[in-house]
Order: structure tokens, then sequence, then C-alpha cells
């Protein structure tokens, strides 16, 4: 037997791992420091970690094939006259046409009105495609203002003012100039070909005071006819979300760092912004203090990706979840099948490096002509709808097996927790105690 002395034996740093290394030396080549788009690639404490109690002898559970468990919800009706009634609670989160293609855009409104939910336009206005192919279509009202136009309001079944993202709260929207073409140009009123960053505030607001007053004015341009949201990005949740039911909104859109962008510094999506597991319990805790819970609807994003999600997402308190990432792998996103060509970009599929280079070949984060048409939105939507209808069965096998006939019936009593961090973030038991850590008076 060789003994080998271990203080011999060459050893790799933990802190200075190979990944680290190559971004120093990437770094001191260029100067410049690193854009990508997707979510967060870190492990951070997620829904993953909570598990859902089943009925036994102290519950019964629903029989599946004889007894109903609902699972519709209405979006908006705090001030609106014409408030969004969606038949399942997952909804399609904003993403632009100029970070997506006119295809993507077209097959997640077939999708979302196939489903019975809803779908949202993004940075950059609202195409004629999307319009047309989306029975329920949100218009985002960013600080960039790109295609932005009363008539487009007035379209719009709902408005959501962005004020924050979770991938990058505190900071602006980045178009590279390859994905900026002529057609995105000419609704963004940009130059075409040249790298965009959009501003990361409103140009004429400082606080909520002034957001209340811009509130009024949409709700005046629109005849107080569409439910006005506010989405702010996973950092403050408790404090963000009061101010944003103060200052008069119907819906609030919390996104938690696991959502993704199309383009941002990589530094932001790593190292800014709180898990979304962090960030319901808060936002739960204002609207309930302000006597507003569920009357405010609360809509949660950032890595949501299946019925389990959903639930568990409902059980601590949301009224409806948004999917982005999730909605675009369901349309032919990052597809293996495209494998040889993103080797040939130096990834691979899922590894989401692609998508603010304007170089997918699976034509969905892409505005090449050639690619585009790889997408056929009749089959995207399709897929997408296949998509959600499996989520909203997986929500409601779990909502009947804890003997709930609506699925806004679960609860955080229905739920424990499998580590002492997602115990204190989702404030539930750890499992097979019942201690939730952090609670006051402890």
């Amino acid at each position: 037997m060789t003994y080998t002395n271990p203080s011999t034996t060459p050893r790799k740093s933990s802190r200075f791992d190979d990944y680290t290394l190559s971004e120093i030396r990437r770094a001191a080549e260029t100067g410049i420091y690193d854009i990508r788009g997707g979510g967060t690639k870190r492990k951070v404490p997620s829904f993953d970690e909570l598990l859902f109690m089943g009925a036994s002898m102290s519950r019964y559970p629903l029989e599946g094939y004889r007894e109903k468990c609902a699972t519709g919800v209405v979006l908006g009706d705090r001030f609106a006259s014409k408030p969004l009634e969606l038949k399942i609670p997952i909804t399609i989160a904003g993403m632009s046409f100029g970070s997506l293609s006119g295809p993507a855009k077209e097959s997640l409104g077939r999708g979302a009105t196939l489903a019975g939910t809803s779908t949202t336009t993004g940075d950059g206005g609202m195409t004629p495609e999307e319009r047309e192919h989306s029975k329920l279509l949100v218009y985002q009202y960013l600080p960039s203002r790109y295609g932005m136009n009363p008539d487009d309001l007035r379209k719009a079944d709902a408005i959501e003012i962005v004020v924050g993202q979770g991938a990058k709260p505190g900071g602006g929207g980045m178009l590279l100039g390859q994905k900026i073409s002529e057609r995105v140009a000419e609704m963004r009123t940009l130059p075409p070909g040249i790298d965009q960053r959009s501003a990361c505030r409103h140009p004429d607001w400082t606080g909520p005071d002034d957001l209340a007053i811009k509130i009024l004015e949409l709700r005046e341009i629109t005849d107080w006819e569409k439910p006005i949201y506010i989405k702010v990005g996973g950092a403050r949740p408790y404090y963000d979300t009061a101010l944003a039911v103060k200052a008069g909104a119907d819906v609030v859109v919390l996104d938690g760092m696991e959502g993704a962008t199309a383009a941002t510094q990589e530094v932001f999506i790593e190292h800014v912004g709180q898990p979304t597991i962090a960030c319901i319990r808060p936002a739960v805790e204002a609207l309930q203090e302000l006597g507003m819970h569920h009357k405010v609807q609360l809509v949660l994003s950032g890595g949501i990706r299946n019925g389990a999600d959903v639930a568990k997402a409902i059980a601590l308190g949301a009224d409806a979840v948004s999917i982005g990432t999730a909605a675009l792998v369901a349309i032919g996103d990052n597809d293996p099948q495209w494998e040889s060509e993103y080797n040939k970009l130096g990834t691979t599929a899922g590894a989401y490096d692609d998508w603010h280079e304007g170089t997918d070949p699976a034509g969905i984060t892409t505005q090449d002509p050639e690619r585009t048409r790889r997408l056929d939105p009749g089959v995207g939507g399709r897929r997408l709808a296949n998509y959600l209808k499996v989520m909203a069965l997986e929500a409601q096998t779990i909502a009947r097996a804890c003997g709930k006939s609506h699925i806004h019936n679960l609860e955080p009593e229905d739920l424990v927790a499998l580590s002492v961090e997602a115990a204190a973030m989702a404030r539930v038991p750890l499992a097979g105690t019942d201690w939730i850590p952090g609670q006051k008076g402890e």
C-alpha cells in the first residue's frame, strides 16, 4: 500500500475555484464586467426545502375524481372595474419583444390564452401579434418608456408598473446591439445595432407619493377599467409591499432573485436581492397588517418551475405566481436538440449563456430571421398550454391531498421545512419539531 502525504498533495482553494480564477483572468484581460442573461446559478434556499403534510387521520383528503378542487383567481378587483379573471393561478411574466423574438412572444400569448391565464408585454412595447393572440394581456410600464403610448395602455387588460426586478433590484435593463433589429429599434425609438441600457428608476417620480399620482393618471387614461400592478424586486419586500399598497396598487408582483433577465451584469444576478422563499412572508405580513391580504393580490415570481412550487407559494400567502424561464423552456428554449449549435457557441443547452447574445439556436431569445423561423408559434403555444395544465393539475393534487376544496385554502400550517434556513425564511416549523427559527420572543 502506497502512502501519500496529504501535505504534498496539491489542493485547490474552495474560495478561488476554477470559475473564479477564470473570471479574474477574463476581467484582467478585457477590463470589462461580465454580462449574461438568465437567473442565478448559485444554490440558495428554495421551495425544494419545504414539504407538505398530507391528510391522514386528523384531516381527510379529497377524492380526486369526485370532489372538486378549484384553481381560479381574480386579480385586480380593489379599484379596477374590469379585473382579470384567471382559470389558473399561474401567469406569464413580462419578457420584452427585443429580448425575445416575435414568434416567441406570440407563442406565450397563444399558450396563456389556451390555458385561461394572462401574459405580459415586457420592456419595449406591445406587438400586434402579441395583442391578437393574448386574450388577457398585461402591459408593462417601465422606466425606459420604450414603445409606451396611451393607445396601447387602453388596449391592455392590465398595467404593470415595474419598479424592480428580482435578477437586478436597483438596476436597469440591458439589450445588446445585436438584438436591436430595425423593428425593435423602431418600436423603442433607438438606433439599430447599438447597445441599449434602460434607466433604473422612473423619470417622473421619486417616491410613493409621486407614484400614487402616477397611478391616478393611468387610471384616468384607462377609465378606471384596468387593474394596476406594481412589480418590485425581492430586496425589502415588507416595506416595498406596504408602500405599493399605500400608493394604490390593485396587485403587487414580487420577484425573487431566482428570477431571470435578458441581460445584466453577472455580479447583479448572483449577489443582489433575496431568494424567493425569503421574500414572500414579509410581503404577506405587510398586507396582513394593512388589512389588505387577498384584497390586494400578491403574485410571486422567481424560479417557479412546477405545481409543487405553485402550491407552496400559495400556501405561504400568494394569490398567484408568474413564470418566465420555465415558460421559455416549455416553448422550446435551450432544447437539447440544438446541443451541437450550443456547443459551437461555447456553451451547452440549459446554461442560458446565449440569451444576451442574440444567437439562440431555438429562435426564442434572438432577432436573427433565420433562427426565429425555427419556432412555430402554434406549436410553441400548445406546448406552453400543456405545461401550464400540468402545473395546475399538480397543484390541485397537492391541495386535495391536504383536504382543500380550493387551492387558495392551502396555508402555512400545511408545510414543514427540511432546513433551519428554509424554516426561518418561510416561517414554518422545522420537520419533526414545532420550532420556527427566528421567531420574536424566543
